[in-house]
């Protein structure tokens, strides 16, 4: 008899647990669809995006590796920063040395015509980068690296009028 009534006390308890979590499935369902619909107003209100990549946006393609070509510009390049003025008054000079190497896709309209005579242009080249650093200051060129790079390139692009660069990079740099 002990051995029924127990069966029973589980049996009703089992019972009682699936109602309850029935309950409490409904209950948070219901709260999670009004989160994610304030959610979607919010970002709709914002002008956001909920789904990355949507098809909709142009990215850029990424270059397969057996297309991209390497030119690296032989000596490394050292390159007067813009003067700033210190706490005290008096002027600081600072310079940044790298070695820039520019990234062209083979495949693209103008490698044929430029892309194998780089070192013909290497002067033109060294001008262009020139003059984008010397524009930014000690502390642009340690934390806006990126933007040079991008500011680089678009000079870079059209210099040759031709997309064919499509990355520059920066390495052994060290900003005095």
């Amino acid at each position: 008899m002990k051995k029924n009534l127990i069966s029973i006390i589980i049996l009703a308890l089992l019972i009682v647990n699936i109602v309850l979590t029935a309950i409490m499935m409904f209950s948070v369902v219901g709260s999670s669809r009004k989160t994610a619909a304030l959610v979607d107003n919010i970002a709709t209100a914002l002008d956001l995006e909920l789904v990355a990549d949507s098809g909709e946006a142009e990215e850029e393609e990424a270059v397969p590796m057996s297309d991209i070509a390497i030119y690296t510009i032989t000596d490394k390049m050292t390159i007067p920063l813009k003067v700033e003025t210190n706490a005290d008054g008096a002027e600081e000079q600072h310079y940044f040395i790298a070695k820039v190497t520019l990234s062209m896709n083979t495949k693209a309209d103008g490698y044929k015509d430029y892309g194998e005579t780089m070192a013909d242009r290497e002067s033109l080249i060294k001008s262009e980068i020139e003059a984008v650093i010397q524009s930014h200051t000690v502390d642009e060129a340690r934390n806006a690296q990126d933007q040079m790079r991008e500011e680089i390139l678009a000079r870079i692009q059209a210099m040759f009028d031709s997309e064919f660069v499509f990355d520059v990079s920066f390495s052994d740099t060290m900003i005095q």
